[in-house]
């Protein structure tokens, strides 16, 4: 059986491809402003990869900012159900679930069958998500993705205390003309992303173990600050990309759709 789940956000797209329970295929790529092309974008970049061919497939979902652009899936879900799934899978002790991606953040807490019992959702601001470390990687001159090996060289923290991005931008490009390092200024932009989407996952109930889904998890830093924001050791999701992870729980409700 060979399902598709297509997880289309606001910065990237990722799509997985299943066989029998298993991943065959996957691909992530920047996401342009149209969703339907960044949709069909990943799509390509994931059946150029496989001899699967997309008549192939059974049953397929799609979730994310742009799911309801994604050509030909079978079904869209949200969001929280999909990392949810797909964090269980990794790991199926995982209770709670961190996910931050381009322009929100969810905390949700699942009990052991994989329900979602309660979760909270931040779309409103950008101070908790992934746009918010963009913002001052520009600021900072700094690739994105160098942001965590920085943080790590720190040695001591600058607090930011703007929430707004606009200002925490200012503050940033001020501290650096006052001669702060800046990867002491990263250590307290991940400390500070960090506590607020504590606090949202705190308002669901935070019960280990706890999972970090999401691109921004693939930053060191932030996983670091937000495992001493919530006082827990994050779960590791076995070899998982986390980034894949909504991606693969629409991939794992298109599974349970079919068979049904």
């Amino acid at each position: 059986m060979i399902v598709l789940g297509v997880d289309v956000g606001s910065l990237t797209a990722k799509a997985v491809l299943m066989k029998d329970g298993k991943i065959e295929a996957s691909a992530v790529t920047r996401a342009s402003a149209n969703p339907r092309q960044s949709a069909q974008k990943v799509l390509d970049l994931l059946f150029e990869q496989t001899n699967i061919k997309p008549a192939d497939v059974v049953f397929s979902v799609g979730t994310g900012y742009g799911r309801k652009q994604i050509p030909n899936v079978s079904l869209t879900e949200s969001e929280i159900a999909c990392h949810g799934r797909g964090a269980i899978w990794a790991n199926p002790d995982v209770r709670t679930v961190v996910d931050i991606g381009g322009q929100d953040a969810k905390a949700l807490r699942m009990d052991e069958a994989g329900n979602v019992v309660r979760y909270s959702y931040n779309d409103k601001c950008a101070s908790g998500t992934g746009r918010f470390l963009e913002v001052m990687a520009d600021a900072l001159d700094v690739g994105l993705e160098d942001l965590g090996a920085l943080s790590q060289k720190a040695e001591k923290t600058v607090r930011i205390s703007n929430q707004c991005v606009v200002f925490a931008e200012t503050e940033v490009i001020t501290l650096v003309n006052d001669g702060a390092e800046p990867a002491d200024i990263v250590r307290g932009l991940h400390q500070a992303l960090a506590g607020r989407v504590a606090a949202l996952a705190k308002s669901v109930g935070v019960e280990e173990k706890v999972a970090f889904t999401g691109g921004v998890a693939k930053n060191m830093g932030v996983a670091a600050a937000l495992a001493e924001a919530l006082a827990v050791e994050l779960t590791p999701l076995d070899s998982l990309d986390p980034q894949l992870c909504g991606a693969i729980g629409a991939a794992l409700l298109a599974q349970e759709k079919a068979k049904a």
